[in-house]
C-alpha cells in the first residue's frame, strides 16, 4: 500500500475514531469508513478486487479462468466473464449500493410499484401491483394487458428486447406513458412518473374455511430486513384466527437473507422444529471452517404446523426454495404452482466503492444435507399462475388447487398430469419483468 493510501486510511480511522466515541458510530461504519479510504476505486482497481475476492471466496473458485482484470472496461464485465456459467444463472452480481441498501433494509426502490410477464410473443400482461405506487395510482391491476409504451407496441418491445429499458432508467421524475387494457376490456391511457416505491413485504394476509380448517394464506414479496416485524404481525393475526394450515404465496418471490427465512420456518414449524437444524451453509474448501448451521428458532405466535403447502412459479428463488428444503426434513411440504428457479446456493455481500459485490460462496443444505436442485424443485401439484384473479382470490388457479390438496389430499387429476411432464427439460417460460432490478437472493448472515 502506498503512503498517500496509509495516510489517508491512518487520517479516516483517526476521524472516524472520533466519530464513535463522541457521536454514536458504529464499528461497522467505522470499518466501513476505513474500507472506503483505503480501497482502489480506479476501474483497475474494482476489477482487482472482484478476481481477489472470488478468487479466496467463490463457491467454485477452482472454475475460476484468470484473464487480466485490466483488460475489461466495468467490474461487471469481468465478473460476467469469469463467473462458473454452468451453476452460476447470473447468482453472483454486482450492484449499486444506495439502491442495494434501499431495497434491502427498508424494501424500496425508486419506479412504478409492478411487475409485469411476457405472457406470449406480443403480449405483455401486470403480475403484481404494489398499493401505494404509481402504477396503483393510475389503475394497473394484476392481469391488465400493456398494450404500448411510450408509442411502441406491446409485440414491438418484446421482439426487440426492450421490455424493461423502455420504462427508463430507476431514477425520481422518470415519466412513461402506457396505454393498458384491464381485465374487464376497458383501454386506459396513462402517464405514470417514478417516485420511491415501498414494497409490502407480506402483502396479503388473511384465512379462508376450507373443509372444515381454518388455512391461512400468506403472499410474500422478499426476505428483507422489514419482513421479520411484518411476519411476527402476520403470524400473530393467524394465530388469533385460529388457522391450523397455511399456504404460503412466493410465486414472485426472489429470496432475501438467511435470517429471514429462517425467522419464517420457525413460525412455521413452531415447537416441533425448535433447536432443529434448518439449513447449513456450506462453504468452499478454503473456508470450511466458517461453515453455519442456521437453526430452527423459539419464537411467539409460532403455529406448529404438521405440514405447508407452498405456491411456485419460475421466479420463486432462493430464500423461498429454503422454505421447501429445509422445512421438508420434519413436516410435509407440498408444493403447488410450477417448478421453481434452481438456486441451492447462496451469496455473501462485499462493498466497495459506491457498489456491492453478491459472490456465490456457500450451499445451502437442508438436514439430509440435499442441495441439489439447480433445476428446480419441481410442483407436485402443477397450477396456472392464473392472471386473470387476483392474488388471494379463492378463484385464482394456483391458491385454488392448493385449497383443494388440503381439502382432499390430493392433486386434481389435470395438475398430477401436469407435474409428471415437469419431470422432462423445461421449456422457455414467460420472462417476469422486475422494476426493482433485484436478483435471486440468499444471503449469509
Amino acid at each position: 500500500m502506498g503512503r498517500a493510501r496509509v495516510a489517508a486510511a491512518v487520517l479516516v480511522l483517526a476521524t472516524a475514531s472520533g466519530a464513535v466515541a463522541g457521536s454514536g458510530c458504529t464499528a461497522a461504519q467505522l470499518a466501513d469508513a476505513l474500507n472506503s479510504a483505503i480501497q482502489d476505486c480506479s476501474v483497475p482497481g474494482q476489477n482487482r478486487f472482484v478476481r481477489d475476492t472470488l478468487k479466496d471466496v467463490y463457491l467454485w473458485y477452482k472454475e475460476l479462468p484468470d484473464p487480466d482484470p485490466a483488460s475489461f472496461t466495468t467490474p461487471e464485465a469481468y465478473l460476467e466473464a469469469v463467473r462458473y456459467k454452468a451453476l452460476d444463472k447470473t447468482f453472483s452480481f454486482i450492484t449499486g449500493r444506495a439502491a442495494n441498501d434501499a431495497l434491502t433494509n427498508d424494501s424500496q426502490y425508486v419506479g412504478f410499484g409492478f411487475k409485469s410477464e411476457i405472457a406470449s410473443a406480443s403480449e405483455i400482461r401486470v403480475a403484481d401491483v404494489y398499493a401505494g405506487g404509481p402504477a396503483a395510482d393510475a389503475g394497473l391491476e394484476r392481469g391488465a394487458g400493456i398494450l404500448e409504451v411510450n408509442g411502441r407496441s406491446a409485440a414491438s418491445l418484446i421482439s426487440t428486447g426492450e421490455t424493461s429499458s423502455i420504462f427508463g432508467p430507476a431514477q425520481v421524475g422518470v415519466s412513461a406513458h402506457v396505454l393498458f387494457r384491464d381485465r374487464a376490456g376497458a383501454d386506459h391511457d396513462v402517464q405514470m412518473v417514478k417516485r420511491t416505491v415501498t414494497i409490502p413485504t407480506v402483502a396479503v394476509t388473511t384465512t379462508i374455511a376450507s373443509g372444515g380448517r381454518v388455512v391461512g394464506y400468506l403472499l410474500l414479496e422478499n426476505f428483507v430486513t422489514p419482513t421479520s416485524a411484518a411476519l411476527d404481525a402476520a403470524f400473530t393475526q393467524l394465530e388469533a384466527a385460529g388457522a391450523n394450515e397455511l399456504i404460503l404465496d412466493v410465486r414472485y418471490n426472489g429470496g432475501g437473507l438467511v435470517t429471514v427465512a429462517q425467522h419464517l420456518a420457525s413460525l412455521i414449524g413452531g415447537s416441533r422444529t425448535t433447536g432443529q437444524l434448518f439449513i447449513q451453509l456450506a462453504f468452499n474448501d478454503k473456508h470450511s471452517s466458517d461453515n453455519q448451521n442456521i437453526n430452527f428458532q423459539t419464537l411467539p405466535h409460532a403455529l406448529g404446523l404438521e405440514r405447508l403447502v407452498v405456491i411456485t412459479t419460475e421466479n420463486s428463488a432462493s430464500a423461498s426454495e429454503s422454505m421447501v428444503n429445509g422445512l421438508r426434513p420434519y413436516i410435509p411440504v407440498t408444493v403447488v404452482g410450477g417448478t421453481t428457479y434452481g438456486k441451492p446456493v447462496g451469496q455473501t455481500v462485499f462493498n466497495f466503492c459506491d457498489k456491492v459485490l453478491y459472490a456465490v460462496t456457500f450451499a445451502a443444505k437442508n438436514a439430509r444435507g440435499q442441495a441439489d436442485f439447480f433445476n428446480g424443485i419441481p410442483a407436485d401439484c402443477a397450477a396456472p399462475d392464473d392472471l386473470d384473479h387476483a392474488l388471494g382470490d379463492t378463484r385464482e388457479g394456483s391458491l385454488a388447487e392448493a385449497l383443494r390438496y388440503l381439502r382432499t389430499g390430493s392433486c386434481s387429476a389435470s395438475a398430477a398430469a401436469a407435474a409428471r411432464a415437469q419431470s422432462a427439460p423445461r421449456p422457455a417460460g414467460r420472462g417476469l419483468i422486475r422494476e426493482d432490478g433485484s436478483h435471486p437472493m440468499f444471503v449469509a448472515p
